[in-house]
């Protein structure tokens, strides 16, 4: 069974700079679905990169089954933000999916089609990115993300900007991978009845202002009032 455990973090853009993250631990097991949420500023994508591995903290450890996370940093794999991706390019879904095996051997057209399989793509195949839906293009970016041989996935906002209906497919798709076995950190800033999808929930605002099940969460947060109302906002 995979863990990720990350202890007393701390991080600033700068070593003089107010800081983004503060005493923040968390602890990830495989075949869990945890959500990641918080207002916009509060530090959920510093803390996606930190345990990455694209970003070090000023502060505390990440360890995976025990080992630091650089020795084993390609078991976590980062889905970025969609705003980050430029829908526009002239490249075809199996183009981009690709793309997700940089550094590493060749992908194979049997690695490609089990991706796009996965988030249930797979006659998208050839098709431009630019004429997909904005759910079919987060599938795809998802399907990039599975491509790589990692255990440990982070996902920052992929329901953005997600119509409803995109939205619960998609938290589908996700729930499916976490009943595989895989860890799937996702951070939202949904507070509705989606929710209730993720096994676990880490309320974020710098640091952690609770961790538990969504019922445990919210009742947390809303028992505090105006804390509640500011990390919810």
């Amino acid at each position: 069974m995979t863990s990720l455990i990350a202890e007393n973090l701390a991080y600033s853009y700068s070593r003089q700079g107010q800081l983004a993250l503060d005493n923040v631990s968390i602890e990830l097991r495989s075949g869990t679905l945890t959500a990641l949420v918080g207002p916009n500023g509060a530090g959920k994508s510093s803390l996606l990169r930190l345990l990455q591995g694209q970003s070090q903290p000023n502060k505390g450890q990440i360890r995976i089954d025990g080992e630091p996370l650089m020795n084993v940093r390609d078991q976590v794999a980062l889905m970025p933000q969609r705003s980050s991706i430029n829908w526009s390019f002239p490249i075809t879904v199996e183009g981009l999916v690709s793309l997700g095996r940089v550094n590493s051997s060749k992908t194979t057209c049997c690695e490609l089609e089990a991706a796009l399989q996965r988030v249930g793509i797979p006659e998208l195949a050839k098709r431009r990115l630019d004429s997909l839906s904005g759910g079919q293009q987060q599938r795809a970016l998802l399907a990039k993300t599975l491509i790589r041989p990692a255990k440990i996935f982070l996902l920052d906002e992929p329901c953005a900007s997600l119509d409803p209906l995109a939205r619960e497919k998609f938290l589908i798709i996700v729930r499916q991978l976490a009943d595989s076995g895989l860890i799937l950190f996702v951070s939202s800033h949904d507070w509705g009845k989606s929710l209730y999808t993720y096994d676990r929930v880490v309320a974020l605002n710098k640091t952690i202002l609770a961790s538990g099940t969504p019922q445990q969460v919210l009742e947390k947060l809303f028992s505090i009032g105006s804390m509640g109302n500011h990390c919810c906002g």
